[in-house]
């Protein structure tokens, strides 16, 4: 071989060794976690992958929306690595955006797929239950709405809260035009408009109901359970309703876990989203004061919750809720 022919097969040699390298992350390099969970729950996962990994995690916190918008945008030039939710539609339009890559397939089998993508790109990493809290001696057990479809009639006028704004309620709205169909979804929404009272944030809901201001309100189980266990300042007078029956209200809404498909560091990100989903990871968020379902790897959820295979909710393909429509929707009747 001449010197030239030599110097060219060193050249690409070098380049292919430089390219191999380049493509391995930093053993220092920390993943970037955009984290619309509770930031505690973020901030817990991120510790335990690190003890058990030695990978650092870094959280940049945010609402569902917030975030899921903010990587819209970034596009494929987005520094995260990993977006976890406290919603699905949020994971859903990312989704449709082809923005996830696809979750490893021994991920995937930790979380049952009724908690994850049909799309096979984000998995559940906890869930939440729609519920109906009232107030014991406005509303008695006898007196209750017997589907969450009840409280657009007429008679419910002023007697439940909602929060609107929130990335909770919307989620909930979501799975009503889901399990209803849209024409019933609509008439139902301008129904809570016309009867709804409006506060900032399901823990307002609670301490109205409590305080007696307003009979009853839609909020997510966990604000209610967190504060019994915090001594019941403002639930010692509420009880919740289950909706059941696989009606609307029965919604459980799943926090999503997702690997973009930009993750400049794709290995360690779904090692990650692996770690979240096994029973060390899941065990972490069960045994927390999030009191949040846990959905992968057969992990018990919190003792004091309601067992969740007892909640018989209603059958919804996740990746359908469309959060951009429901926001539309709720601007249309003036929710937003």
């Amino acid at each position: 071989m001449t010197r030239r022919g030599l110097l060219s097969v060193a050249a690409a040699s070098l380049l292919a060794l430089t390219v191999a390298c380049g493509s391995e992350a930093p053993k220092d390099a920390a993943l970037v976690l955009y984290n619309a969970q509770h930031e505690a729950v973020g901030q817990a996962w991120a510790d335990g992958f690190m003890a058990k990994t030695g990978i650092k995690v870094e959280l940049r916190n945010g609402s569902d929306f917030e975030l899921a918008n903010q990587i819209a945008a970034e596009g494929a030039a987005s520094p995260a690595d990993i977006f976890i939710t406290e919603n699905s539609p949020a994971m859903s339009l990312l989704s449709s955006k082809d923005l996830f890559a696809q979750v490893d397939s021994a991920t995937k089998d930790q979380v049952p797929p009724q908690y994850s993508s049909s799309a096979g790109d984000w998995v559940g990493i906890a869930a939440r239950s729609t519920v109906f809290v009232h107030n014991m001696s406005l509303l008695p057990d006898g007196r209750l709405p017997a589907s969450i479809m009840d409280l657009a009639k007429p008679e419910w006028k002023d007697r439940f809260g909602i929060s609107p704004s929130g990335a909770d309620f919307q989620a909930i709205v979501s799975a009503v035009y889901a399990v209803q169909g849209d024409a019933a979804g609509a008439a139902w929404l301008q129904g809570i408009k016309d009867n709804a009272k409006i506060y900032q944030g399901n823990n307002a809901i609670l301490k109205a109901v409590n305080a007696g201001e307003v009979p009853g309100g839609v909020l997510y189980h966990y604000y209610w359970y967190g504060d019994k266990a915090d001594g019941g300042a403002n639930s010692s007078n509420t009880a919740l309703q289950f909706f059941g029956n696989k009606d609307a209200g029965a919604f459980v809404s799943v926090s999503g876990g997702g690997v973009l498909a930009s993750s400049k560091h794709a290995a360690q990100a779904q090692q990650f989203l692996a770690y979240i989903t096994s029973a060390e990871g899941q065990k972490i968020l069960s045994d927390g004061d999030a009191l949040e379902y846990s959905v992968g790897s057969a992990v018990a959820s919190n003792p004091a919750l309601k067992p969740l295979a007892e909640l018989n909710a209603p059958d919804v393909d996740l990746n359908t809720l469309n959060g951009p429509k429901i926001v539309g929707e709720m601007q249309r009747v003036g929710l937003l």
